[in-house]
């Protein structure tokens, strides 16, 4: 009896796209949204800058795989609004993944093409995404139209 050798997982989750695509997670970053705001609130701008910020570094970052954001859910909590407009708040995890998942094109040869695409979403929890089991937006991704082929 033949044993094949164990060949360690590289992939941190799998997840199912609600296109029907598994694609697989291979690297993951969580940041806490507004962990290190030392002043002012959460308002557009101070969201605006740090989706900026999390994009700018993800391309810096991933310079070969495209980028797409997740446009996230946000919260107006009936607050008083301070000098930069009213609070608006983003889910409190901001995540940068990189995934993984068979190449689109029927013309590449399937053992030597993968597809990629590094997503920025937000969620509430530092939870990892698998399965059916992740923020909707993230499982609506058009992979077919952001990703990209690449050769092993």
């Amino acid at each position: 009896m033949h044993h094949r050798p164990r060949v360690p997982t590289t992939t941190l989750a799998r997840l199912v796209l609600t296109s029907g695509r598994s694609i697989d997670l291979s690297e993951l970053r969580l940041s806490s949204t507004y962990g290190g705001m030392l002043e002012g609130y959460p308002c557009k701008p101070v969201n605006e800058m740090k989706i900026k910020g999390l994009l700018q570094s993800a391309e810096r970052d991933f310079p070969r795989t495209p980028v797409h954001l997740v446009p996230p859910p946000r919260e107006y909590p009936d607050q008083y609004a301070g000098a930069f407009g009213p609070v608006e708040v983003l889910p409190s995890v901001a995540c940068v993944g990189r995934f993984r998942s068979d190449a689109m094109n029927p013309a590449h040869d399937p053992v030597l093409y993968r597809s990629d695409l590094t997503v920025i979403w937000f969620q509430p929890t530092t939870q990892v995404p698998s399965g059916c089991d992740a923020e909707a937006g993230l499982r609506d991704v058009a992979w077919d139209e952001l990703a990209r082929d690449y050769e092993l």
